[in-house]
């Protein structure tokens, strides 16, 4: 293991070290190597990315953080430096995911509460894992993400309708040629992002096999009771309200083409009394639009 560590250190990094300067580790859970980064001492942050992002999306709150903070960011598995297994080996499902998180938490032996920092299908994993464990939360950062089912009057987006059910458009197009991940370095973003940012989002994702989990993803998105994710999603659904607004804080990327402001009205219908922050100038990649007001904003939150 440490041989691995070390030789993925080395290698993972390579062109953007500056970018990413945090020390790997990895927890074996069922014979998969999930990669995560757990920088800093103190109250704990663990930070639940989505699709496609890794623990990269988190590089800028981390370094904020991790002066005071005890700061953990996994990548899920088929995710950033995290084991990328087929799906004959392993279940790409949110059920697996929140167990995935739980083994983590369980792992790192944490005793005090614990703050979460959660985005896109992170929000859900995040989420899932938050309200069976009220007990152990301090606080929570929600963005750009969804703890429900669609919002009235929204439907599921036509190119997520493809990649969920339309196998012959999917495979080539997730798996051969990217379009998921490439696709979101234009869309997520309101800024233009640099080059080696560019690169170090999309790094992980560098071969079919590697993509496996950009297409399972949306594959698992739960629409119907027939899909095998729809019980979790509607258990937090109906266990939001176990949630004090006081530990909640939401930030949203108003320009956001998924989870748009309808997300967040939802949210805000059920907690009004909770902290908002909408960026009217910022997307879906949030923390790339807005890094510093942004991590302000959760380190002061998190020291209140």
């Amino acid at each position: 293991m440490v041989e691995k560590l070390i030789n993925n250190k080395l290698t993972s990094t390579k062109g953007f070290e500056d970018l990413y300067p945090f020390d790997s580790n990895f927890i074996n859970i069922n014979g998969h190597d999930l990669h995560y980064i757990d920088k800093g001492k103190g109250k704990p942050v663990i930070m639940v990315h989505g699709n496609p992002t890794w623990s990269f999306y988190y590089r800028h709150l981390i370094q904020t953080l991790s002066p005071s903070f005890r700061t953990i960011a996994p990548d899920h598995i088929g995710c950033g430096f995290s084991d990328k297994p087929n799906a004959k080996t392993y279940n790409y499902t949110l059920e697996s995911r929140v167990k995935d998180l739980d083994t983590l938490i369980h792992h790192l032996n944490i005793t005090e509460k614990i703050n979460l920092v959660v985005h896109d299908w992170g929000g859900m994993i995040g989420l899932a894992w938050a309200v069976d464990h009220i007990d152990r939360i301090d606080k929570i950062i929600i963005t750009n993400t969804s703890g429900f089912f669609l919002p009235k009057k929204k439907q599921f987006q036509f190119l997520l309708w493809l990649i969920k059910y339309i196998r012959f458009f999917a495979v080539p197009a997730v798996l051969g040629l990217n379009v998921f991940a490439k696709g979101a370095l234009y869309l997520a973003s309101e800024k233009r992002l640099p080059p080696n940012v560019k690169k170090g989002l999309v790094k992980p994702y560098n071969s079919w096999k590697n993509r496996i989990a950009t297409l399972k993803f949306v594959q698992d998105i739960p629409i119907s009771k027939k899909d095998k994710s729809y019980t979790i999603v509607d258990h937090v659904d109906q266990h939001l309200k176990r949630f004090d607004e006081s530990s909640l804080m939401f930030l949203w990327g108003a320009k956001d083409f998924v989870f748009d402001l309808a997300f967040l009205n939802e949210f805000k219908a059920r907690f009004p009394q909770a902290a908002t922050h909408v960026f009217h100038d910022a997307g879906h990649y949030l923390f790339e639009d807005k890094p510093k007001e942004t991590a302000h904003l959760i380190e002061a939150f998190l020291n209140k």
